[in-house]
């Protein structure tokens, strides 16, 4: 069985919910009342931007968007925003894969970090323009920070430890055909 049959893309994508359901299962636990003067890095976000970067298969549009609306759902952000922003700056991502999978992790850093600061960026300017109550400026720019930090990671999770490994050149994809 080839790294691309049908079977494993299918568990990879139930591995992705799985991982969405833990990040979400932790972060709605009530572990402390008090508000926080930092932010923690934006998991759902790093996570996916890993896995869109390396196998964008894994993680379909739908399936990705899906995800990121029940995280805006549960986490009571506003309905549809962030995941419409994560989705497209993931989309955006997976378009540059092949292009990616060739370059250096320094190249893939670079452009995950735009990706982080244009999303963050947005999502702020949209809730303003839109007069929604924004958090503060310092707790965004430190998750913004965080995340980008924490982006090296999200990437040794993702392949070390769930296998997530970038395309090699003569792999072939799900439709057999030369990814």
């Amino acid at each position: 069985m080839n790294d691309h049959s049908s079977y494993r893309v299918w568990v990879m994508r139930a591995a992705f919910i799985l991982l969405t359901l833990f990040i979400l299962f932790v972060h709605l636990l009530p572990l402390n009342s008090a508000p926080s003067t930092w932010a923690l890095p934006n998991l759902l976000m790093g996570f996916a931007f890993a896995w869109s970067a390396r196998r964008p298969e894994y993680v379909p549009a739908i399936l990705l968007g899906l995800v990121l609306l029940l995280a805006d759902l549960l986490l009571q952000r506003p309905p549809g925003l962030w995941a419409v922003i994560v989705l497209l700056a993931s989309e955006k991502l997976k378009s540059q894969a092949p292009t990616l999978r060739a370059a250096t992790f320094l190249t893939e850093l670079a452009t995950v970090t735009g990706l982080i600061i244009g999303a963050t960026v947005l999502n702020r300017v949209v809730l303003a323009v839109l007069l929604v109550d924004v958090p503060g400026l310092w707790l965004t720019l430190n998750q913004m920070g965080m995340t980008v930090l924490f982006y090296p990671a999200f990437v040794f999770v993702t392949h070390a430890i769930m296998g997530v490994r970038k395309s090699a050149p003569g792999d072939l994809d799900t439709l057999g055909g030369r990814a």
